[in-house]
């Protein structure tokens, strides 16, 4: 069994049974060679823009034995999958302006899968915000830190979820974008490392703007730490509370 890094296994464990997965970005191509080794999938589409990272990924599945059950594709994004080709796509290890750009330009080809595992390297608010205004509800997530450095995923599926936005305050609405709804419900411990030195590197920043003294641009740059101040807050106070409902067995 082919061994995965602690991001790339939290990534795999997402994803649910099925016939065959699409591995997006697959660059050494250990995600689809784990899901075949495992009996996760029966087969798998590695694709990749660059040509570099599919001859790896080609050497791997050689090494494996799968040759016969894993496709290799060159392709930016989505354009090279056909519709109905794979029940779960799974794009992660990229930046989330990017993930987005290629969730947009692939849209019409989704409405056959059945999950998308997504992993977001940066700008995870807006990739949740995304996929819950275009019909997919967020119903899994996990988190992970590795080499210091800290992981989010989800599994994203059709339909809405169970939000109710119209209930529910701007601020919380952002902390779930933000930071994940069921990481917080779940009071998970990465996170709560995470808020920490969230707050920890905010608290520095604050301190370090005295020295630009009382100009426009220190003024504005205040307003923007209060803000994200006020969020990691919020956060840690509905974990808290998640985390009381279900010591008191009222959750």
């Amino acid at each position: 069994m082919i061994k995965l890094s602690k991001r790339l296994e939290a990534v795999a464990g997402l994803i649910g049974q099925g016939e065959a997965v699409c591995d997006v970005g697959t660059d050494h191509g250990y995600i689809p060679i784990y899901l075949l080794q495992s009996g996760v999938k029966k087969r798998a589409l590695a694709m990749d823009i660059n040509e570099g990272p599919l001859l790896r990924a080609r050497e791997h599945v050689a090494e494996s034995g799968l040759g016969e059950y894993i496709v290799m594709r060159q392709s930016d994004g989505l354009s090279s999958f056909g519709a109905g080709e794979a029940d779960t796509v799974v794009i992660a290890g990229m930046g989330g302006g990017l993930m987005i750009r290629i969730l947009e330009e692939g849209f019409s080809k989704l409405e056959a899968v059945k999950e998308l595992i997504l992993q977001p390297q940066s700008d995870i608010e807006q990739v949740r915000r995304y996929v819950r205004s275009h019909g997919f509800t967020i119903d899994e997530q996990e988190m992970v830190e590795e080499d210091g450095k800290f992981y989010m995923m989800f599994r994203c599926v059709h339909g809405e979820g169970a939000l109710d936005e119209a209930h529910i305050s701007d601020g919380r609405q952002t902390a779930y974008d933000r930071y994940g709804e069921h990481l917080i419900k779940r009071n998970h411990p990465v996170l709560r490392r995470y808020l920490r030195k969230e707050k920890m590197q905010l608290e520095k920043i604050k301190s370090a703007l005295s020295v630009l003294g009382d100009s426009e641009r220190a003024k504005r740059r205040q307003r923007e730490l209060e803000e994200k101040m006020s969020v990691i807050l919020l956060a840690g106070k509905e974990m808290d509370a998640y985390a009381m409902r279900r010591s008191d067995g009222s959750d």
